[in-house]
């Protein structure tokens, strides 16, 4: 997309860099993160979004908990981490990555702190282990998105929610990586874009995204999904998550559960396209998902106007739960699981060693 949508700039005293999210598609701002309160507030604002995005934001930000090290020795840097990953784990409740890799890094600290010599050597690995999640982000996107293109055919008309593209990873993106793979090949997919409300990701960035990549993309409400189901314009449903479950429960934004309702009712099917990062196999199903409530603002005054009543009650759950019997197929990258069942996803975490 010619930008950089999260990176790290420097050695263990550098900085992150974060695409600020909540401006686009008007504007292409590139923020400089220094801090971990900072990353903390850039994740929960939605200036870095997308669950594998989170994931690389989170390891970021726990080193630069270490950034302004000066006499501590290896014990105190730890006692740092330690508090980075416990106030970054404030920042969103729902999208497992996050977890996954504040847990990552923090038993990679501790495994390495005996055997540093100093503070300095300390935050120097923390930083080739956070560069690593990235690069993991990058490869998984790829491979995902050579598993997912084999579902395409030349022609075919795709619908998606929310944002789960290159905007959302490190790498090309989940959902959408499927799509640009398919693009590389020589099929040609369209694609119709759910605005996505309330904060319209897949108005101001999917549509967006795919239009700077070439993509064939039309843009409609939340409401209008059924009715280009009924009128035969969609082939399959391609989203990404924010947490599975282990018999195969899909989170996901705010709407997907209705998307897959209605491509149920219409034949289409619904794919599902996650890193290995997005499973939480300590879970069994989606009625164990903490779903985050976001402020009401967001529905009554949004991107600044006021659109309801002073003082109107509002219900806003960030995301839903799409039962693992509306889905069609999980990509991964380590293979695509159909028809998820608690007995497939075991077998294909347990072979990617992500399961004991």
């Amino acid at each position: 997309m010619g930008v950089r949508v999260i990176d790290w700039e420097g050695d263990w005293r550098g900085h992150a860099l974060l695409l600020d999210q909540t401006l686009l598609p008007l504007e292409c701002v590139e923020l400089s993160v220094s801090d971990v309160q900072s990353m903390h507030d850039c994740i929960r604002r939605l200036a870095v979004r997308g669950a594998p995005a989170i994931g690389v934001a989170a390891g970021f930000g726990v080193c630069l908990s270490l950034r302004t090290l000066s006499t501590e020795n290896v014990s105190q840097a730890l006692v740092r981490v330690e508090q980075a990953c416990a106030l970054l784990a404030r920042s969103r409740p729902t999208a497992v990555n996050l977890f996954w890799a504040l847990e990552r890094m923090l038993q990679h600290a501790r495994a390495i702190a005996p055997a540093c010599e100093n503070a300095v050597r300390f935050a120097q690995r923390l930083l080739e282990e956070a560069r690593a999640i990235q690069r993991e982000d990058a490869a998984a996107c790829q491979r995902m998105g050579e598993l997912g293109a084999e579902l395409l055919r030349d022609g075919m008309t795709v619908l998606t929610h929310c944002n789960a593209g290159a905007l959302a990873t490190a790498g090309v993106g989940t959902a959408l990586a499927p799509i640009y793979v398919a693009k590389s090949q020589g099929k040609h997919v369209r694609v119709y874009a759910d605005e996505t409300r309330p904060l319209l990701q897949g108005a101001r960035l999917t549509a967006w995204e795919l239009q700077t990549q070439g993509i064939e993309v039309t843009l409609i409400t939340d409401n209008m999904a059924g009715r280009v189901m009924f009128e035969g314009r969609i082939d399959a449903v391609i989203v990404g998550a924010d947490r599975i479950a282990r018999h195969g429960d899909v989170c996901n934004k705010i709407g997907t559960y209705s998307v897959a309702t209605l491509a149920a009712a219409h034949g289409i099917p619904f794919y599902v396209v996650a890193p290995l990062s997005t499973f939480d196999a300590r879970i069994p199903d989606g009625s164990h998902i903490h779903i985050e409530e976001r402020q009401p603002e967001e529905i009554t005054e949004g991107f600044g106007r006021r659109t309801a009543p002073p003082g109107v009650r509002t219900y806003n759950p960030a995301f839903d739960v799409t039962p693992a019997r509306l889905v069609r197929a999980i990509v991964t990258e380590a293979g695509v699981i159909h028809t998820p069942d608690e007995a497939r996803v075991s077998a294909l975490l347990r072979s990617a060693g992500r399961l004991g």
